[in-house]
């Protein structure tokens, strides 16, 4: 008989801690409650900074106080939102890049009710510049809240796309060449069919391709991504190509599906380069000969007809100033008004600036459900959950820091839209202008130093990828794991269906719970979820031999 093994262990008793005997720098040293229950939430996957909503049951009266996650996209903000965000993405992208079908369906034919509806808003439009043009105020005033209700009415119905304006506005946007420019290749030209889907190779490959587009150089830099000679490293033509970026990459898919002939779909994520560049990483559907993407980025350009913005005319305590009488902003020292947008941009003789892509441009082949084929999308996605500013400086040297802080300081002074302040600097009077308008401080993205640059989205994502939004691929999940749950006999109830009526937490609400309270009920709930879903897998993976054997003996089987 074989005689038990003696445990080893060493087991060392837990030495309650002299708090009393501490000192107050020691005492300082120690973690708060709301900093231990952060790190347990952020080791369970659970949101750090959930947002107070007051849920009422309809049926039942019941009203409880919940924290929904925030949906940060940043880890810096909420690591467990930042995560769910990034494999949410991984998902949409794994869905739509080897599709072997179209991913949206034919558009239904328009019912009885909403042809009715539109036959009914021409006619109130109708009658309402009827009654402008004689005068009839009051009547104008009754058509156009009709107007509005019938366009209300044709959203329920479930009508998409812009609606005409009521008002014949004036088109005063001038005219420019079409032509090419002499500098640039041609592209031949296809007619674009409706089909999304690639061709198939040898009856069963379907591959795809993964495309990266980089911009031009401004100077050379160091391995670090600093300027050799920042003196004469270009930080204006750097801050403009980065503000068009977006724009370019636009006109870059229209040439590609002219080439192509069919409409290429694409998920792109866009980050900075270690040069503080943009780029842009694409999976596309369908294979594309490199030969043809270097065509395309070689032929590809925007001309941006912009007024001329090299030098400023105003700054530091010399600024324009609203003036009440002429409604626009004027000269402080002569009340001169401004140029107006639209008297300046109206006889342009060539483009305040004209970007393209840099020589540099990759593509490959993959092939779908392949190691690789993951590996791309895992690249994809990598710094989704980063700022721009934290995917740069991470181990920045102070060149690097000092090349940003160029940068940055350019695109203070880089408009970045027709609406954008910064215009006044320049002695133009923005589209939009209001007396809240501050000179020189615009709000957009372009401006801001954690962006450098970057204006857009992120993520590019066009509209036929996989037939589904961002939201519709994580209810699919939710769908996916309520199924499972429901099959091993625990049944969740489906907040779709659930007569819930959400609204704000009121100010001084009483029966709001605490920071620390509410993450360790959130922390206790995930655990019991998760508890459930793995229990579930449990059950269906004793059932699946089961169900096989059955199978196997049916006489459907059979």
């Amino acid at each position: 008989m074989n005689e038990p093994t003696q445990d080893t262990t060493t087991v060392v008793a837990a030495v309650p801690l002299d708090v009393a005997g501490m000192t107050s720098a020691e005492r300082a040293r120690m973690p708060l409650t709301l900093d231990v229950v952060k790190a347990a939430a952020e080791q369970h996957g659970v949101c750090t900074r959930p947002v107070l909503r007051e849920v009422v049951d309809r049926d039942t009266g019941e009203v409880r106080i919940v924290g929904i996650r925030c949906n940060a996209t940043q880890a810096s903000k909420c690591p467990a939102c930042a995560d769910r965000n990034r494999r949410s993405r991984m998902a949409q992208c794994r869905e739509g890049w080897h599709l072997d079908h179209e991913p949206v369906a034919e558009r239904h034919t328009p019912t009885a009710d909403q042809v009715a509806l539109v036959v009914h808003r021409s006619d109130l439009t109708a009658e309402y510049r009827r009654a402008v043009a004689s005068g009839e105020l009051g009547d104008a005033d009754d058509l156009r809240e009709g107007i509005r209700e019938t366009d209300t009415d044709l959203r329920r119905e479930g009508v998409r796309g812009a609606l005409p304006a009521v008002e014949r506005l004036a088109r005063t946007a001038p005219a420019r060449s079409t032509r090419r420019r002499q500098d640039t290749p041609n592209l031949p030209r296809r007619k674009v069919d409706k089909r999304t889907v690639g061709r198939e190779f040898a009856g069963r490959y379907r591959p795809s391709t993964f495309v990266t587009l980089t911009l031009d150089t401004y100077g050379k830099v160091r391995p670090d991504g600093a300027p050799v000679d920042p003196d004469t490293y270009d930080y204006r033509r750097a801050a403009r190509d980065a503000v068009h970026f977006a724009s370019l990459v636009d006109r870059w898919w229209q040439n590609l599906r002219r080439v192509v002939g069919y409409d290429a779909q694409y998920f792109g994520t866009v980050e900075p380069q270690r040069r503080i560049t943009p780029h842009a990483h694409f999976a596309v559907r369908g294979s594309i000969p490199h030969k043809v993407v270097r065509q395309v980025t070689a032929a590809t350009y925007l001309q941006v007809w912009w007024p001329d913005h090299d030098t400023p005319v105003y700054g530091g305590d010399r600024l324009p100033v609203w003036d009440m009488t002429s409604k626009g902003f004027v000269d402080p020292d002569t009340t001169t008004p401004l140029t107006r947008w639209a008297d300046a941009v109206a006889d342009l003789d060539t483009p305040a600036h004209v970007a393209v892509f840099g020589p540099q441009v990759h593509s490959k082949g993959i092939l779908g459900g392949t190691e690789e084929a993951g590996r791309h999308i895992g690249y994809l996605t990598k710094y989704l959950t980063k700022a721009i500013t934290e995917v740069v400086q991470t181990d920045a040297s102070p060149r690097l820091i000092d090349h940003a802080d160029r940068l940055a300081a350019e695109l203070a002074v880089t408009p970045c839209s027709e609406r954008c302040a910064v215009w006044l600097l320049y002695g133009i009077q923005p589209k939009g202008a209001t007396s809240r308008t501050t000179p020189g401080h615009c709000k957009g993205k372009a401006h801001r130093r954690d962006t450098l640059g970057l204006p857009g989205r992120r993520v590019l994502v066009s509209r036929r990828w996989s037939g589904k939004t961002l939201a519709e691929h994580k209810g699919d999940r939710a769908a996916f794991v309520r199924e499972a749950l429901e099959a091993a006999g625990i049944t969740k109830p489906n907040p779709a269906t659930a007569r819930l009526q959400w609204a704000p937490v009121r100010a001084g609400d009483p029966h709001v719970p605490s920071r620390v309270e509410l993450l360790m009920h959130m922390i206790a709930q995930r655990l019991k979820w998760r508890a459930e879903y793995d229990q579930a897998q449990d059950v269906l993976a004793r059932l699946r031999p089961a169900t096989a054997d059955v199978s196997a003996m049916s006489p459907a089987a059979a």
